[in-house]
């Protein structure tokens, strides 16, 4: 219970909650369960809530009509995701599957919105989510649409140094496949463009972690695509 309740207070939705909202949004949470690759839910089924991370990974995607998976966001521990169908009352705009073995907390709409009802700092929690989820959906598109892969290899290595708080070693939160799919392109071009990247001196590879040798010419990279 202790556990569960620390990870509900360090969610950028329940921050700065007292004890008893915290203990509140724990009544009202589900446990759910769920083993390596199974489905949270479809694009197309009822937002009828959303879910919070407490244990494992999950990987929200679309897949085009001609098959192509194409991964979104990757969350693990303390991420809340599938929070926008709480507001508009519509359907999941994706699909989302378990990476990992996963303790998931889903939260039914209707019990959730009436705390936020009597609790306007959930309200306001809500919105600087929902504008850094927008944001990242912008960065993500400008980086697919714009730039060439080196330059979206650059951008997401410098996002992750920043996400994890250091200045030269990141460690990759999912395999080059899945990161070659968060990237839009294949894990063939992907091997070759990391291999590029270390003749070049910009990062050096080993075993899930990527040293950044030079974070100034990634972040020349980043925005000109140009390798």
């Amino acid at each position: 219970m202790e556990k569960i309740l620390e990870i509900i207070s360090q969610t950028p939705l329940f921050q700065n909650l007292s004890e008893d909202d915290l203990k509140r949004m724990r009544r009202i949470a589900k446990d759910k369960f769920y083993n390596k690759g199974q489905t949270v839910f479809s694009e197309g089924d009822d937002g009828n809530g959303f879910y919070v991370v407490a244990a494992g990974k999950v990987k929200i995607y679309k897949v085009s009509l001609e098959g192509k998976e194409q991964i979104l966001h990757i969350y693990g521990t303390g991420n809340p995701f599938g929070e926008v169908p709480v507001f508009s009352g519509e359907q999941f705009p994706a699909n989302a599957q378990t990476l990992l073995k996963s303790h998931l907390l889903f939260f039914p709409r209707t019990a959730f919105t009436e705390l936020i009802a009597k609790n306007p700092s959930l309200c306001l929690n809500m919105l600087a989510v929902l504008s850094m989820r927008l944001r990242q959906f912008t960065l993500q598109v400008e980086n697919l649409s714009l730039k060439e892969v080196p330059g979206r290899l650059a951008s997401y290595l410098l996002y992750l140094a920043q996400e994890q708080g250091i200045e030269d070693t990141v460690s990759l939160p999912i395999s080059k496949g899945q990161l070659a799919s968060l990237l839009g392109t294949i894990p063939e071009t992907l091997s070759r463009i990391l291999t590029k990247m270390t003749t070049s001196n910009l990062i050096e590879v080993s075993s899930g972690e990527i040293t950044l040798l030079d974070p100034v010419g990634l972040e020349e990279l980043s925005e000109t695509g140009k390798l």
